[in-house]
């Protein structure tokens, strides 16, 4: 979250909650909280469709979920307290929904492999039946041409003639 979405939550002024950061570095270390590049701001900003004019004069923070949490000691209101809970149950519920989702998505992922490669199978098997099919083709139509060849060899043979043969012929 952004330093400024985090003061509008807590009712306090974005420059109040970079001061008390400011003032507790040693809570906060680059693994809670982090200062937007140049780059990053521009297309953050860019997202938020805002003006040039104005604005801020520093790039902003992120804080991660372990920040807010830590927050809580920093700002001591009610208000404080309850944002933060709010805060953190919602993170959780972020989280569980991306584990659900993904775990779902992969048992998804995983069933439609399972599914391509039982067709994969199905279409190797079919393509040896075919195979199969062919072979045995073949060796039929070798079969018919050898005994084709055959008959051929026997035509080229003078035919001896039927019927009742005299001596004379």
């Amino acid at each position: 979250m952004l330093d400024r979405d985090l003061a509008a939550l807590y009712g306090v002024e974005t420059k109040v909650l970079n001061q008390a950061v400011k003032r507790n570095t040693e809570r906060f270390p680059s693994d809670f909280m982090f200062q937007l590049t140049e780059s990053e701001w521009e297309c953050l900003r860019s997202q938020f469709v805002t003006s040039n004019k104005g604005g801020r004069r520093y790039l902003p923070y992120a804080f991660t979920e372990q920040w807010v949490a830590m927050l809580s000691g920093l700002l001591n209101s009610d208000v404080a307290i309850e944002m933060n809970i709010a805060i953190m149950r919602a993170f959780v519920a972020t989280r569980q929904l991306l584990t659900n989702t993904t775990s779902e998505k992969m048992v998804e992922l995983q069933q439609e492999v399972r599914e391509l490669r039982l067709y994969m199978e199905e279409i190797f098997v079919d393509q040896n039946d075919i195979n199969e099919d062919t072979r045995l083709q073949l060796e039929l139509l070798n079969q018919s041409l050898s005994e084709l060849q055959a008959d051929k060899r026997f035509a080229n043979e003078p035919r001896r003639r039927i019927g009742f043969h005299t001596n004379n012929e």
